[in-house]
């Protein structure tokens, strides 16, 4: 008697994956998402998401704005809209980017779905596999998966107190130049960086934009946290100074409300053109009902004075962070004292591996992003990004209280069973330093 042959059931968890395009290749989970499902749990304090604390917004207000729109244009806030976004709410962003000394035009300002897809819709036209963009080391991972997923390489430049460093730059630009690679632009966070911390000097602002003007090379500025600077006005836009060598790229995550997702481009006219069009094709258009609640929201409400409220309570909790990372951390720590925004970028004793620590401080109930999600290279392991903009100061103490414990328990394996696996922070590596070494 013959038996029948069944095809063997294929072992593979996706049974697509010979479909998919290269490009998927590079799309992976970040550190932080990851994170996101323990760090949520009401046990644990979280210093790893970089969520705004929106407790202070006058809800009654916001809310009061948004039944008069649906009320008022409930018929218009409701439809599709313009690929290039709300005209009303693109005049109102020139205002608001004036504030940082940006003159422009609404014409060249599209909305975007928060300043993440502006970020897409930017590296979609610009860039092809290959082609290299350069970053500050750290940088922000969210455009990191970005650059990624289009099949960029990143190349990464120093950091140091003073933010990104022009000799740095110059080097990096000459050695893919040497190569004979493509340089598409330079992304670059210069104010309360993600997550460094630190802020682009006025001396250097010149220097960044007078190298890349020299080398043909396109500025992305990406400026979320540019109004919430803790004790100085606003500083003034590398778009301010250059007109047709930046794009800028804003967002009302973090001075309204991340949950609205309204973002924008500012950009040279040609290529304000290109981004309408990325738009279309990836949205057909941004939502009017999220854009026209923000536009009510800047016209009914003292905007202004929301921010500098938010910017009382981040001062806050950043004197919170400070205090108790003097009062708990080993010596042998250090950590810059960001001016604004949202992030403490900790550097830990030789050694000691951020990423390898993170289950057994999740289990001493605290949260922290380990250096190696923001470097392309996977570098930064001797890192942490530390956050303070979520959680109220008592939390912030103890946090810090409880990872503190957690590192001197790690300190002590390793002085009693020594190094288990080589350093593979920023110390390990020759050509850039940690920026947390010299921030104080």
């Amino acid at each position: 008697m013959s038996r029948e042959i069944r095809p063997r059931s294929s072992t593979r968890l996706d049974s697509y994956v010979d479909r998919y395009a290269a490009r998927t290749n590079g799309m992976t989970a970040s550190e932080i998402r990851a994170l996101f499902s323990v760090a949520s749990r009401p046990e644990v304090v979280s210093l790893a998401g970089g969520m705004p604390n929106i407790s202070g917004l006058p809800l009654d207000v916001v809310g009061g704005a948004i039944s008069e729109l649906v009320a008022e244009r409930g018929a218009t806030a409701m439809q599709y809209g313009s690929g290039q976004g709300d005209p009303v709410l693109r005049e109102q962003i020139c205002d608001v980017m004036r504030l940082e000394g940006i003159e422009a035009h609404p014409d060249d300002v599209v909305v975007t779905v928060g300043s993440q897809q502006a970020v897409d819709l930017v590296t979609r036209i610009f860039c092809d596999p290959g082609d290299v963009v350069i970053c500050e080391a750290p940088s922000y991972v969210g455009a990191l998966g970005v650059f990624k997923s289009f099949q960029c390489e990143v190349v990464h430049a120093e950091m140091d107190a003073h933010g990104l460093v022009p000799e740095a730059l110059e080097q990096a630009i000459r050695a893919v130049k040497a190569a004979g690679r493509t340089i598409k632009f330079l992304y670059t966070i210069p104010n309360f960086h993600n997550p460094a911390g630190v802020t682009l000097s006025v001396e250097r602002r010149p220097e960044i934009l007078r190298i890349c003007r020299e080398h043909d090379i396109l500025v992305l500025e990406d400026n979320p946290y540019g109004l919430l600077g803790f004790d100085t006005e606003p500083m003034r836009a590398l778009r301010a100074d250059e007109a047709e060598g930046v794009i800028y790229l804003g967002s009302f995550s973090k001075t309204f409300s991340p949950g609205m997702r309204v973002g924008w481009a500012l950009a040279p006219h040609a290529v304000r053109e290109k981004l309408v069009l990325a738009q279309e094709s990836a949205t057909l258009c941004p939502p009017s009902f999220n854009q026209m609640a923000v536009s009510a929201y800047l016209t009914q409400h003292d905007w202004q004075g929301q921010i500098k409220q938010m910017r009382e309570m981040y001062r806050e909790r950043r004197e919170a962070m400070m205090e108790a990372l003097h009062d708990f951390m080993p010596a042998s720590c250090s950590w810059n004292r960001p001016d604004g925004g949202f992030f403490v970028w900790l550097t830990l004793p030789p050694g000691i591996d951020a990423k390898a620590m993170l289950p057994r401080a999740v289990t001493a109930r605290v949260a922290y992003v380990p250096g190696t999600a923001f470097f392309a290279d996977g570098f930064g392991s001797g890192s942490m990004r530390l956050s303070f903009c979520y959680p109220t100061p008592e939390r912030i103490r103890e946090g810090v209280r409880r990872l503190a414990g957690v590192l001197e328990a790690e300190m002590e394996l390793r002085a009693t069973f020594g190094a288990t696996a080589p350093a593979r922070g920023l110390e390990a590596r020759s050509g850039y330093d940690s920026p947390g070494t010299d921030l104080s």
